[in-house]
């Protein structure tokens, strides 16, 4: 039988993806059980709905549940500016972590976390779950295995709805705030996009710039645009274009440019994977990934951090990943602010 953990869940009523999060613990064979810390009270009939006999008690103090059961891994789900203390709280405890991005403000808070999660040897898992997405995983592979050879080039693009911030309930929610989420549309779904392009090509920024600010004239202190420009550390160059413009859905790719050929991860509507290689072909031609659908979004990945968490497999992402995507954000943000180009 495999082994199974249990797992916590700090939380309050603005957590999000909350849904999603103890459905996919549901689903999930290896927690074998689940506690709710909520101060507010107001997530738990939420939990015994989606959990039903997996959630065995529920807690208005984090550190009583903390002390009371220590579950294997805690999952944060809090705004950005509250999360710091929880993630600090459960890593003292002993557990690992998944937490929700972006976790932190300011970018110095997460690598007080992440060391703190080096020194303990616990995993710190963000919240960035395309990253188990069956044409991800295939998509770096082409990559790691030199389908493309060098890098030259990369493009992301992430835009969803600007009809979200025309309701006044929306623009009061915390990622709405800069104090309560560090940024807006970049920090809280362009880093899913970003990530993705690091994952694949395996490249690290090296320094940022660009803009960002409100082009859609709601009134938010949060930007609802932001063009970024990238240098990497193998020396070439990357764009990324995020920002809440249409009236629903997403537009959103990552574009890989190399020696050898390119390849196009789309979103799942799309065709989300193709590619085409010169190397060791004599005709190339575009081809396109074929994949057995429904394993995208938290579940998958919730899986594998518990996973993880159990010692079964490896984590699906390292704290110093998270810290790197984060690092980058809040660089560019001081970029836009100030007009220079940023160091990562």
């Amino acid at each position: 039988m495999p082994k199974s953990i249990a797992v916590g869940v700090i939380t309050h009523a603005q957590g999000a993806h909350l849904d999603n999060y103890f459905t996919a613990l549901a689903q999930t064979e290896e927690a074998e059980a689940v506690f709710v810390a909520d101060p507010s009270g107001q997530t738990l009939e939420r939990a015994k709905k989606r959990l039903g006999a997996k959630l065995k008690d529920t807690f208005k103090d984090a550190a009583t549940m903390l002390h009371k059961h220590r579950p294997a891994m805690v999952l944060v789900s809090m705004e950005a500016a509250k999360a710091p203390p929880a993630i600090d709280a459960a890593l003292e405890a002993g557990c690992h972590v998944f937490c929700e991005k972006p976790s932190c403000v300011r970018a110095a808070d997460f690598a007080r976390l992440v060391r703190k999660a080096q020194q303990k040897h616990r995993h710190l898992m963000l919240a960035l779950a395309n990253r188990t997405h069956a044409p991800v995983l295939e998509a770096r592979r082409l990559v790691r295995d030199g389908k493309l050879g060098k890098v030259y080039a990369v493009e992301i693009h992430l835009v969803a709805d600007q009809t979200r911030l025309k309701r006044e309930a929306y623009r009061k929610e915390w990622y709405c705030s800069k104090a309560r989420a560090g940024g807006g549309n970049l920090i809280w779904l362009g880093i899913h996009w970003l990530d993705l392009a690091l994952r694949i090509t395996g490249l690290k920024v090296k320094q940022v710039a660009g803009f960002a600010g409100v082009v859609g004239g709601q009134p938010i202190d949060v930007e609802d645009s932001a063009a970024v420009a990238l240098r990497f550390d193998n020396g070439t160059f990357g764009t990324m274009t995020a920002g809440y413009y249409l009236d629903k859905g997403y537009h959103s790719h990552v574009q890989v440019w190399g020696e050898h050929g390119w390849l196009r991860l789309a979103s799942i509507e799309e065709s989300p994977l193709e590619w085409y290689s010169t190397k060791d072909v004599k005709q190339p031609r575009v081809e396109r990934f074929e994949y057995p659908k429904g394993d995208r979004g938290y579940t998958p990945f919730v899986r594998v951090a518990v996973r993880a968490s159990a010692g079964l497999e490896e984590a699906p992402i390292s704290g110093a990943e998270g810290l790197h995507v984060l690092e980058t954000i809040f660089a560019f943000y001081e970029a836009a602010r100030t007009g220079r180009t940023q160091s990562v």
